[in-house]
């Protein structure tokens, strides 16, 4: 029997769930022996792979290669889920958004300050910055999401309770301890 295949994405955020995901300790040899994992930022793959049976996406969709991937990673995966708060509902990531167009601000930053040193912007077009998008959105915006895992970052004892219950076929129920946000 094939075991399952899970990855884990970083969009627009801090890697703090990641960081919290690394802190189930002696369960993650365990986890590793019950899953193949076949993308994540802490794994050198570099595209997102067919028939993904759970990915847990950290972060918000900030830029035009956030958006990119999870339109990917949906088409590629059973379940979706919205791991932590940025994917959740923006969270920090979307700070910027009452701040109305990024490219005014991006220009603000780079060519007008009276410290620019260069007076250029980055530019999208050459491959090494991606374009902002006008807002931020928390996954949910963009795709649909089948679970979702709140906290900034989630706990371990968070993310085994969920994670355990994705890889026996059920819903994750999170206790009402576990169900707030932050």
């Amino acid at each position: 029997m094939s075991k399952p295949r899970v990855a884990t994405v970083w969009l627009a955020g801090c890697s703090g769930c990641h960081m919290s995901f690394l802190d189930l300790d002696e369960w993650l040899i365990d986890l590793a022996q019950a899953v193949d994992l076949v993308y994540s930022p802490i794994a050198d793959v570099k595209d997102f792979p067919d028939d993904v049976d759970v990915t847990l996406v950290e972060g918000a969709v900030a830029n035009a290669d956030n958006l990119e991937l999870l339109l990917q990673l949906r088409e590629r995966s059973k379940i979706v889920v919205a791991f932590g708060d940025c994917a959740v509902h923006g969270n920090v990531s979307a700070m910027r958004n009452p701040l109305g167009d990024p490219g005014e601000l991006v220009a603000e930053a780079y060519r007008d300050a009276v410290t620019s040193l260069h007076g250029h912007l980055p530019d999208p077009e050459n491959g090494i910055v991606p374009a902002l998008l006008p807002r931020v959105m928390p996954a949910h915006e963009v795709v649909r999401v089948d679970a979702y895992l709140p906290g900034c970052p989630p706990s371990a004892d968070r993310i085994r309770t969920a994670v355990e219950a994705l890889l026996a076929g059920t819903s994750p129920e999170l206790a009402p301890s576990q169900r707030r946000f932050g």
